[in-house]
């Protein structure tokens, strides 16, 4: 038996009944309570890992656009800082188009406030 815990016998006369009876039931009803703490606290947690997995989804999709968007960028870049023939590969394409459409793409999918603040 730990120590300092004293056995006690169980409820003698109708007096220590009832008494034993009411910390039974606070008992009960204190386990009942930090029960449902524990489910709700576990099912908001559930909730909120939900919640991160689609915002890092958007996430992953903003940097695969930007990482697209980066690469065009760098290569208009190149050609026409080299005046070579890699240039006549961006003959007709019309920049401000390309650009307003990835940029409506980008910005359709996510949250600007929150992407520009992380």
């Amino acid at each position: 038996m730990p120590r300092g815990r004293v056995k006690k016998e169980g409820p003698e006369s109708g007096e220590d009944s009832d008494e034993y009876r009411k910390r039974r039931d606070r008992n009960n009803l204190a386990v009942k309570r930090s029960r449902v703490k524990s489910k709700q606290r576990t099912q908001e947690t559930m909730h909120r890992v939900n919640e991160l997995r689609n915002e890092n989804t958007i996430l992953e999709e903003k940097v695969k656009t930007l990482t697209k968007e980066l690469g065009f960028l760098k290569e208009l870049f190149l050609a026409h800082a080299s005046n070579t023939a890699d240039k006549s590969k961006f003959e007709g394409v019309d920049l401000q188009k390309l650009l307003a459409d990835t940029d409506s793409s980008a910005s359709g999918s996510v949250d600007n406030t929150n992407a520009e603040n992380t």
